[in-house]
């Protein structure tokens, strides 16, 4: 099809199942604000549009990959960055457990190891190694031990959790969490954690190339619970237990009224 696509109500890209169109990342979210009850001098923030929303990983049934041609990859195509040493050292831990008859690439990973320096945001950083254009722990389709991420099989198998086995940024997206310090006037300092949606600009300026992305997409919108109760293990990975049941509550009750609608989820919805 070309020309420009046909636009809602809202100003927002039309959807088709499959399309691979997306909503527009400009729109009214509705935030929520709360002491941290385990640090009264942390305050958390919490996009109750996209924790309410249905969004779900839908990869090997309807995600389109960040690659163009390369559906299969779903996420994975570029590797993952490491958010430090310790993120490193306990993936290549967990990758000793792999056998080659559930890790495709285990003869790479032992031989090169399972990360490579590469360059993000203009300086040196390192990642995943990448095997043939993907992730060295992403099994291929048509590989005997099953496709998909090798360390998520992992975590099932020991009874564990993913967020255990795989690279922070593989477990928290798409959640993104931010904290800053800020002073307020009367010079006491808070640390404020946000926690909100990882969206296309969230990645910087190189988000706008991917080929498609999940969180915009209705075709992702299509979770059996909202995503507070979907990832409760990550949002409580990220904000510690007490902040968690407080993000609970108050998502609970929000949930009881009208509570705001994804431009994704309603798209999806009233496909």
């Amino acid at each position: 099809m070309t020309g420009q696509p046909a636009t809602t109500d809202l100003g927002m890209p039309s959807v088709r199942p499959g399309s691979g169109r997306e909503v527009g990342p400009d729109f009214a979210r509705e935030w929520v604000e709360f002491v941290d009850p385990a640090d009264p001098a942390g305050l958390v923030r919490a996009d109750l549009t996209w924790l309410l929303s249905s969004w779900t990983c839908v990869y090997g049934r309807g995600c389109q990959g960040v690659v163009e041609g390369r559906a299969d990859d779903g996420c994975c195509s570029h590797g993952a960055f490491w958010s430090d040493d310790a993120d490193e050292q306990r993936v290549t831990a967990f990758a000793r457990q792999l056998k080659a008859k559930t890790w495709q690439h285990a003869r790479t990973g032992r031989e090169l190891g399972v990360g490579e320096l590469d360059e993000l945001e203009g300086e040196p950083a390192r990642r995943t190694r990448t095997v043939d254009g993907a992730c060295v722990f992403l099994n291929r389709p048509g590989f005997a031990g099953g496709e998909g991420c090798a360390l998520h099989a992992l975590a099932e198998r020991l009874g564990r959790h993913p967020l255990e086995t795989k690279p922070d940024v593989c477990w928290q997206l798409p959640l993104r969490r931010t904290q800053e310090h800020v002073r307020r006037p009367d010079e006491v300092e808070v640390l404020v954690t946000s926690i909100g949606e990882f969206d296309r600009r969230a990645w910087g300026p190189g988000g706008a190339d991917l080929h498609w992305w999940c969180t915009s997409s209705p075709d992702a919108h299509v979770g059996a619970e909202p995503l507070y109760l979907s990832y409760a293990a990550e949002l409580t990975a990220l904000l510690g237990p007490a902040a968690y049941a407080e993000l609970a509550r108050l998502c609970d009750l929000r949930r009881a009224g009208a509570p705001p609608a994804h431009p994704a989820g309603a798209q999806s919805s009233s496909l």
